[in-house]
């Protein structure tokens, strides 16, 4: 099942420099992936800490985004072929539902090491405090001293 293995320490931490930089996606989740973004301009995000995804949906969101809202799909096939929900390009545009453009487009590959990141870190965790704080970065950083 899912979760019997322990993911990789260097997976986990490859997972948060794709949900830090290149898929950017503390722009709308915030950086402690609670939905305090970092980016005004960017869509509200969802708190990832309260969410009740399982491993394959949240796979499922990343991948094919959640056409309508502000989540965009980082598989760069997600609509072309019918993958995403049976429905490709022309479906979205006859709905009316947009789908914004990702900061990248992401591999299958990077796509898991980014759901093990976030249930490693994120997912479940509970609110942030200093302690999650510094479980988070592996450090007593900057960005804890706003938790007392």
């Amino acid at each position: 099942g899912a979760g019997a293995q322990s993911p990789d320490p260097a997976d986990i931490a490859e997972g948060m420099r794709l949900f830090q930089q290149k898929a950017n996606c503390q722009a709308c989740h915030g950086w402690a992936g609670d939905g305090r973004k970092t980016d005004n301009q960017m869509p509200d995000g969802a708190n990832l800490r309260d969410t009740r995804l399982d491993r394959a949906n949240l796979i499922m969101v990343i991948k094919c985004g959640l056409p309508g809202t502000g989540m965009p799909a980082f598989d760069r096939l997600a609509y072309s072929d019918g993958r995403c929900n049976d429905l490709k390009a022309a479906d979205l545009k006859r709905l009316g539902l947009d789908l914004p453009d990702p900061a990248a487009t992401l591999q299958p590959r990077e796509i898991e090491l980014l759901a093990d990141f976030l249930f490693a870190k994120v997912i479940g965790k509970g609110p942030m405090d200093r302690a999650a704080c510094i479980e988070y970065w592996g450090a007593d950083v900057e960005a804890c001293k706003e938790f007392p």
